[in-house]
């Protein structure tokens, strides 16, 4: 970045899916949307809260329909771009589907950020596709008060394969495949306090692909998949919780966090994201009463293209963990447990 350029920070009130609505927020918006009832092909729609829709085209295809876009969580324009494409296609691969296009949304204040700026985003976004193995097809842009850029992103799936994050079984084993702390990165790295190993560390983790998600289906004992983004572990934990009907209980210290994350948490580097998230949902949560506040905000803190969050049959794990290895997802690990007889929510053990 040019010694003149403005930082893409500078310009976003928020950065990545700290950006995003607070669940409380949502879900208020959320109650006046008519039902899709009478639309017998839509197999997902909005209600748990799923990370994409499906449609059913015939006996053997569905389309996975999602969108996702957010204002800038790095400087650089380029791996601005990548990030922000792979979060997106997160979800398509949540479901169990393969993307299969993608179309690029693009928000630019005019006159602020260099033409050459944009034209890096948009190929960090084509790049991440690339690698994914699809086309950014077209797209629309418009001039907006801050950046922002993301993907709508179809795929396909087989109707009876798709997977949601509502099927989770009593007794299942709860899997997470990546390290939780990008919002304290972002934090870091917004006040200028994030070393150059620990953003290579974060650009690493926001630029996986979660394409192993195409292939859980394939593994006998996997219920529910979510990804984990801007509500945190907790939030997308809890969701899984909900739409199963179950009680999920989480190992704090099986929880996988990235290098440093911890303590940079304990040194008060944190978001306001994570604190909209336990406003909204804390009453659903049953936590140890002597945990700190920024042990609490680490749970809460938004994740950008984060990691999935699997619900497995107990016999799957060993299977699903070397799968999540062989993939490249080194932090994958059991996380915790899924039961019933209480009332659905998230329990966190120390």
């Amino acid at each position: 970045m040019a010694d003149n350029e403005i930082r893409l920070t500078s310009l976003a009130h928020g950065g990545g899916c700290g950006c995003k609505l607070a669940p409380s927020v949502l879900q208020h918006i959320l109650t006046k949307m008519p039902a899709a009832v009478t639309y017998a092909n839509l197999l997902v729609g909005t209600e748990t809260g799923d990370d994409a829709a499906v449609w059913r085209l015939n006996d053997s295809q569905a389309v996975v329909a999602t969108t996702d876009f957010f204002t800038p969580i790095v400087d650089d324009p380029f791996d601005f771009g990548r990030i922000a494409a792979t979060n997106a296609m997160s979800d398509v691969y949540a479901m169990g589907a393969t993307p299969i296009m993608a179309l690029a949304i693009v928000g630019i204040p005019v006159g602020k950020i260099a033409i050459e700026s944009v034209q890096e985003i948009l190929a960090g976004g084509a790049a991440a596709a690339e690698q994914a193995g699809i086309p950014v097809a077209g797209g629309h842009s418009i001039d907006s008060p801050e950046p922002i850029y993301g993907l709508a992103v179809l795929g396909l799936v087989h109707p009876e394969r798709v997977l949601r994050n509502s099927g989770g079984e009593p007794g299942d084993a709860l899997i997470l495949t990546k390290g939780i702390g990008v919002g304290i990165y972002s934090a870091a790295l917004k006040r200028g306090e994030l070393s150059a190993p620990l953003y290579r560390e974060m650009i690493a983790s926001t630029t996986q692909l979660n394409a192993v998600g195409r292939t859980l289906a394939d593994l006998p004992g996997v219920h529910a998949v979510t990804d984990v983004t801007g509500f945190g572990l907790l939030g997308h934990t809890l969701e899984i919780a909900r739409g199963s009907g179950l009680v999920a209980t989480l190992r704090l210290p099986d929880v996988p966090f990235l290098p440093e994350v911890e303590a940079l948490a304990a040194q008060g580097f944190g978001t306001g994201a994570a604190t909209r998230n336990w406003a909204s949902y804390g009453a659903e949560v049953r936590l140890p009463p002597d945990l700190p506040d920024w042990r609490r905000g680490l749970l809460c803190d938004p994740q950008t293209s984060g990691g999935l969050l699997i619900a497995c049959a107990v016999e799957a794990v060993p299977d699903l963990l070397e799968r999540l290895h062989d993939a490249g997802f080194s932090r994958a690990r059991e996380i915790g447990r899924l039961s019933d007889g209480g009332t659905p929510g998230v329990d966190v053990t120390t």
